[in-house]
């Protein structure tokens, strides 16, 4: 006999381990307890050698669907005599290494109760188990008891504790479990106060109507409409101020998105993930016809499969309500705009209070529940990647807080992100936690929710930092938080350069400690010397960069308003070769072009950018395809969706040049563009060159400097089309790229490289 203790370290809570572990040691005939607390579990176990080793084997191979497990330390201890029999202790706080998984989607046993009509639970929304539901949103703090999170309002029914305290039951410390009885409710409201009836089926019949209806989920509130209705999708535009940008779709299976976009094994494997994240898919020839105005002028589809218990009821009520799981496989014709319920700008929404106060401005009517939403968390964005990897472009519901692993530990980084599509890091060890997507800090309400933020992630880590890190930009409301947190605490601080932290942030998920290259290619960020970067070649080494060369300036006139008015770029191209005189008739749209042409010309101080984003701007506008913008990248969307359908040239023309001081220019791209050719002949031609360019370029530096890895990072490789073909020309030069997974490659991701270099800057 020996007896010894576990401590079991990962996601380890609220995914049913506990229970798995109570079967397990009776299985290999094991005395002893387990419990959660702020380690992960801690357990002792009694038995014979080869039954505790075997134990120790099947803790691994068998663990629960949910769990990861990242370390299991076993220590010997003296034998207790006379130990019998297996027991779940009540959880202890202390510690600091346990972690909270993220909320999953209903799984298939509940769904199999969810539509059965003798189960008492039939058409229940808030159906959960140890093997699904909602965590990260609705816990308050560990060890993820049910006294810690929004359920400690609800207490359970007596069937319903019965199966809370069966170690044999799959409900066994569910923390969220409930039932009709003793559970949450749904309730739906219109400006006249309570809608009485069934509230999912009025919803529906609101729905089908052409309404909008403001739908409470696990992180937030979305608005909905029926995808299919022109009319309803053009008035949930209105009513959010979200003019063009592509909107998300909601099928209640890959059957029924079947002729609107194309599936692959992969990207199906994502819609049907435990995460059911939103994936982009290609768009087929007759989508905009089908869901008119629902992602207008873009190659891509954003689509998803319901994760909740609510959601599957609206499709079972628009089904007929039939028995059993069969009509899941089967094709249905509902298909539901689910786009953030929030007004322009300001974060995600998740009281019923304030959900209420969207009638009737944006909604008309409000489905809500009376479970609080403890974390603000909107739902994450992938596409498939090169060789079939997914590749976030927002990361959040589904994917948050679980961890990114590091190649070495040291103390905790507190990193505040950008100032655009925002995300903050805390490190804990050798783990880095990303927050949910936070978004643009340019209102008050999305600053409060950063502040929020960081606050709850360091309280649910047990984690205070011993370091700050933040952007360069000393006017970002991150580097102002950053640097009052730091004075606050008395904690030193780091700026981090905008670009060394999108090529790091690739280095701390591939977990890479060597020098590499790195093409650092986005909108803007702010450069060492003061100056508007975003096509920068890098050397990046740890804690240190040094810039390597950058893309040919140009002007930037009106500065950020370029971004939203793409025929400036196009203005500042022409003027770089002298044409100033056909910008005023190239825009005759444009009140200002005539102004702007003669400013050029009289050659004023100007700020320039080496900024590749604002480059697609200007390939965008000269081509006819979009002078002006309605969101962020919304000229270059177009011009990669125009050459998606066309396809790229399988032997582009030379069109840059690189100089003695490594700068590329690309301007006899954009002149040909200029010449004039068809706008997707142009788009096609203009990425087939850029990415031959860069790869030239890389290659290049990477001959000198005796590399052989570039670290491809920054907002433009979000561009499929890019990302891909820099993939394949970099091989074709003998050289192997790193690119973003567990991250977005853009600004979303910038918070993790900041805490990576700031680990390295202050422990070296």
């Amino acid at each position: 006999m020996a007896r010894e203790q576990l401590t079991v370290r990962g996601i380890v809570q609220g995914v049913g381990f506990r229970p798995f572990v109570f079967r397990l040691a009776r299985e290999q005939a094991l005395s002893g307890w387990i419990r959660n607390d702020g380690e992960g579990v801690t357990m002792e176990l009694q038995g014979g050698h080869a039954e505790l080793d075997g134990f120790a084997e099947r803790l691994l191979a068998e663990r629960p669907p949910l769990a990861r497990i990242d370390q299991v330390l076993r220590q010997p201890l003296a034998e207790q005599a006379g130990a019998q029999g297996f027991a779940i202790l009540e959880s202890a706080a202390g510690g600091g290494h346990a972690a909270i998984g993220a909320d999953s989607c209903v799984c298939d046993a509940c769904l199999a109760e969810l539509f059965n009509p003798a189960n008492r639970r039939y058409r229940y929304p808030f159906i959960n188990c140890t093997d699904c539901g909602p965590r990260y949103t609705l816990v308050e703090r560990l060890p993820y008891d049910r006294a810690q999170t929004s359920m400690a309002a609800f207490a359970q029914c007596p069937s319903c504790l019965a199966e809370y305290r069966d170690p044999l039951h799959r409900r066994f410390h569910a923390e969220p479990n409930a039932c009709p009885h003793c559970g949450p409710g749904l309730a739906l409201y219109d400006v006249n106060g309570p809608v009485a009836g069934d509230a999912v089926a009025e919803t529906v019949k609101r729905l089908q109507r052409g309404e909008i209806v403001a739908i409470k989920g696990l992180g937030g509130f979305h608005l909905a409409c029926d995808a299919r209705d022109a009319s309803a999708v053009a008035r949930l535009r209105q009513r959010k101020a979200r003019e063009e940008k592509p909107l998300a779709i909601m099928a209640a299976n890959p059957a029924s998105l079947a002729g609107l976009a194309g599936l692959s094994e992969r990207s199906e494997r994502l819609l049907r993930s435990p995460q059911r994240p939103i994936v982009l898919l290609p768009k087929t020839d007759v989508c905009d016809a089908e869901l008119a105005g629902a992602a207008p002028d873009v190659a891509w589809l954003g689509a998803m499969l319901p994760y909740t218990p609510l959601h599957y009821l609206l499709f079972h009520e628009a089904a007929g309500r039939p028995a059993g799981m069969d009509w899941l496989a089967e094709a249905q014709p509902l298909l539901l705009v689910m786009t953030s319920a929030n007004p322009h700008g300001e974060p995600l929404i998740t009281r019923n209070e304030d959900a209420r106060a969207l009638l009737p401005e944006l909604a008309d009517a409000v489905l809500e529940h009376n479970r609080d939403i403890v974390t603000r968390c909107d739902d994450s964005v992938l596409r498939v990647g090169c060789h079939g990897h997914a590749q976030f472009l927002r990361r959040g519901r589904g994917y948050t807080p679980c961890a990114i692993g590091l190649s070495r530990g040291g103390p905790s980084v507190l990193a505040l992100g950008a100032h655009l599509k925002n995300t903050l890091c805390l490190t804990r060890g050798n783990e880095a936690f990303l927050s949910q997507h936070i978004g643009d800090l340019d209102r008050v309400a999305n600053c409060r929710a950063l502040e929020a933020a960081a606050e709850h992630l360091q309280t649910l880590l047990a984690t205070r930092p011993a370091f700050i890190a933040h952007d360069l930009h000393p006017d970002y409301y991150s580097s102002r938080l950053g640097r009052e947190l730091a004075e606050r605490l008395r904690l030193p601080a780091l700026a981090v350069q905008h670009h060394h932290a999108h090529i790091a942030a690739i280095l701390a998920e591939q977990q890479c400690d060597d020098a590499v290259l790195g093409l650092a290619l986005d909108g803007v960020g702010l450069g060492d010397d003061g100056g508007a970067w975003g096509g920068e070649l890098l050397l990046v080494d740890g804690a240190h960069f040094q810039r390597l060369g950058h893309l040919a300036t140009l002007a930037l006139p009106g500065g950020d308003r370029a971004a939203r008015e793409p025929w400036r770029m196009a203005a500042a191209a022409l003027h770089s070769w002298g044409d100033d005189a056909v910008i005023a008739s190239r825009f005759p749209g444009e009140p200002a072009a005539r102004q702007l042409a003669n400013w050029l010309n009289q050659g004023k101080a100007q700020t320039r950018t080496s900024s590749l984003g604002r480059l697609f701007d200007a390939a965008a506008a000269l081509l006819g395809i979009a002078e002006r913008a309605s969101f962020e990248a919304q000229a270059a969307m177009r011009l990669e969706g125009l050459a998606e359908r066309r396809g790229l040239p399988a032997k582009p023309p030379r069109l840059h040049s690189i100089d003695a001081s490594n700068t590329l220019d690309l301007s006899p791209l954009l002149r040909r563009l200029a010449e004039g050719m068809a706008p997707a002949d142009g788009a096609a031609l203009f990425h087939a060159c850029l990415i031959e360019a860069l790869a030239d370029w890389a290659a290049q530096a990477a001959r000198r400097h005796g590399l052989r890895r570039v670290a491809c990072g920054g907002g433009c490789l979000q561009n499929a089309i890019l990302a891909r073909g820099l993939h394949a020309a970099l091989g074709r030069r003998g050289l192997s790229m790193l690119q973003a997974r567990l991250a977005p490659a853009g600004d979303g991701g910038l918070a993790l490289g900041q805490a990576w270099v700031a680990q390295r800057h202050f422990n070296p």
